[in-house]
């Protein structure tokens, strides 16, 4: 039996484009249905078995939806999860580049592009595991923080909360420049009290933006 060749190579074009994709460079994938958002994965490796054909080998993210868990109210709009599949495509399969950041580098992103996405957790398949199982919370909710809600932060405990948990809108939250959390307010200091109606022209201190 002759055995098969294999090329390697260290780059691909995506087709069509001046885009160059390399074995380490995170990439959107034409998904088998119409209508859905694009697959993205992990290039491995660039590989063929002739000069026409080119695979690449991947490791795939999933998004939480697709997970056995499911998605959760404290998940991002653009979060992934670092799964355990890896899998063989047609190179001809990716429709463009993307970024996939770590959490914390995410979360310090001073305005995110449609290309941007993140990941605090993987996934390993077989077991549905989802790795950590624990991560910090905030608020009297108990959520982990999700970068696409607004947050305000308490000047005395540090904690942070969503505006809707401690009977405010996001319009007030807004407005802030101040905010002490009830745990922590005195009755002798206005200053130190939520406001219900909160001075103009004050703004709160979106978490996301906090080095």
């Amino acid at each position: 039996m002759t055995k098969r060749r294999h090329w390697d190579f260290d780059s691909y074009t995506i087709r069509g484009t001046n885009n160059v994709v390399k074995a380490g460079d995170c990439v959107l994938m034409r998904p088998s249905e119409n209508n859905t958002e694009p697959y993205v994965a992990l290039v491995e490796k660039i590989e063929a078995e002739n000069l026409t054909d080119v695979n690449v080998r991947v490791r795939w993210y999933y998004r939480p939806e697709e997970t056995g868990a499911g998605r959760k109210q404290f998940h991002g709009a653009k979060e992934l999860f670092l799964s355990d599949h890896y899998d063989i495509q047609s190179a001809d399969t990716i429709e463009g580049k993307c970024t996939i950041h770590t959490f914390e580098n995410y979360t310090k992103l001073a305005n995110a592009r449609p290309q941007d996405y993140y990941y605090r957790f993987e996934y390993k398949t077989a077991s549905g595991d989802i790795v950590p199982d624990k991560v910090r919370v905030y608020c009297k909710c108990g959520l982990p923080y999700n970068p696409d809600q607004l947050m305000i932060q308490c000047d005395e405990c540090k904690n942070w909360y969503h505006p809707g948990c401690i009977d405010m809108t996001i319009e007030q939250a807004k407005q802030l420049n101040r905010f002490v959390c009830s745990d922590h307010f005195s009755d002798d200091d206005d200053a130190k009290k939520p406001r219900k109606t909160p001075p103009k022209n004050r703004k709160a201190k979106p978490k996301r933006r906090r080095n």
